[in-house]
């Protein structure tokens, strides 16, 4: 296992009291662990879990040649001679049940959606497109060619062929694609445990009597509301005050109990509160070849800047910032990629999406910004794009009324109206 320092040698520019934001993901990438511990569910349990193993088709899908659509089947080299064609109809092919009997020159079976092509037969026509007069029917010329509306045996899936490749998230779609195969468990990733609290003794749990210079935590809420979002175990270990041993004990445990830990609050840099402490010591205790270790970053970007990444033993320690919008913004931005990294998933993040500017918006190049934003679909069909307003990281407000984050790269100046520039949807995620 590399190193916090043999990580940062590698990166270039790498500097902790200016970071890229491209650089923590980079970082990030290079230093969660990946997933080790597997287990097999019922597919009914496997929604939002991330596989393990390869889904191997047992079956062709589809399972024979059928057809696309409701209408008549035939063999379509009669539509060669370029005139209508007249057919007998001799039966009807239904789906569950196959038709027995062979289908000869000038007849046609119905047949309906999904069922097996008969023997002799190659082409449908749709039922709305012939003229049926008793037991034959008329298809006019120039309005199919042969082969149309035919399924093919295993052009969806071919028995052998992966379905669904390790490290995919199994979405409503993929149980379907798996219940098709006739397949009823799945091999995944044992779901990650995150370990929470929050710091500070200016922080109040719900329930408590209201002080002087005190707030209540929301934090503790949004966190973990975003981790099961990603369908993660939460250990809730509440408000942890700045005293030394309180935080050595949720430190610990976290480690002991957990795959990874998350807190809010004390980690500035340059600040030296008891809780930069702690992680130091326990990091530092823990670095004896297993990896550990501590560094605080200030980041270029805004909001955010302050974060700490650590290791606890083999166990990532993640300190964010204590403001609320910060909070979630580092969250999303590097903590949500590295966790499913270490859930084993593929694909860590949708793209971003491109939008149109209704506004001018000041921004300085570099850092990177995350402003709130409210995207929509504009007259002409193209998405446009516009703050919130205030952007203090301490508006919590704010994140409500967003959904999706307007994100200024690093090197990007001002924005003027009708500039395209680049969002991160909260579909899913907030």
């Amino acid at each position: 296992m590399k190193s916090l320092e043999q990580i940062a040698a590698q990166l270039q520019g790498y500097d902790p009291q200016a970071l890229p934001a491209h650089v923590v993901n980079a970082f990030l990438s290079d230093w969660v662990p990946a997933p080790q511990r597997k287990e097999t569910v019922g597919l009914m349990q496997a929604l939002g879990r991330v596989l393990a193993e390869d889904v191997i088709c047992p079956i062709n899908v589809p399972a024979h040649d059928n057809s696309a659509m409701d209408g008549y089947a035939f063999d379509g080299s009669q539509l060669e001679s370029g005139s209508p064609i007249t057919l007998q109809v001799m039966g009807t092919a239904r789906a569950g049940s196959a038709y027995q009997d062979s289908v000869d020159a000038g007849q046609c079976v119905k047949i309906m959606t999904g069922a097996v092509m008969p023997a002799g037969v190659d082409t449908v026509a749709p039922q709305e497109l012939v003229q049926r007069d008793g037991d034959a029917i008329t298809i006019p010329a120039g309005l199919l060619l042969r082969g149309d509306n035919r399924r093919h045996a295993g052009e969806d899936l071919q028995r052998g062929s992966a379905a669904l490749t390790r490290g995919a998230r199994i979405t409503p779609a993929a149980m379907g694609l798996i219940a098709s195969l006739g397949i009823a468990q799945v091999r995944v990733y044992t779901r990650l445990r995150v370990a929470y609290f929050s710091t500070g003794d200016e922080i109040l749990s719900l329930g408590d009597a209201p002080r002087e210079g005190t707030v209540f935590d929301s934090n503790r809420y949004t966190v973990s509301g975003m981790l099961q979002r990603m369908g993660i175990d939460v250990l809730d270990l509440g408000v942890i005050p700045d005293q030394p041993a309180a935080l050595q004990a949720a430190f610990q445990r976290a480690a002991r109990e957990a795959d990874a830990t998350i807190t809010s609050g004390g980690v500035s840099v340059g600040e030296a509160d008891h809780t930069k402490a702690m992680m130091r010591q326990l990091a530092s205790s823990a670095s004896d070849g297993s990896g550990g270790g501590m560094v605080f970053w200030r980041i270029a970007m805004r909001p955010g800047r302050p974060m700490a990444v650590g290791r606890i033993g083999h166990k990532p320690l993640f300190g964010l910032p204590g403001n609320p919008v910060a909070v979630m913004v580092t969250f999303l931005a590097f903590v949500r990629p590295a966790l499913w990294q270490m859930m084993g998933a593929k694909v860590s993040e949708p793209p971003l999406l491109q939008a149109r500017s209704s506004e001018a918006i000041r921004k300085k190049p570099g850092r990177t910004e995350y402003q709130r934003a409210i995207v929509s679909t504009g007259s002409n069909g193209s998405l446009t794009v516009r703050t919130t307003g205030q952007q203090g990281s301490g508006v919590l407000r704010s994140m409500v009324q967003a959904n999706g984050l307007l994100v200024l790269a690093h090197e990007q100046g001002n924005v003027a109206v009708g500039d395209v520039v680049s969002v991160m949807l909260f579909d899913g995620v907030l």
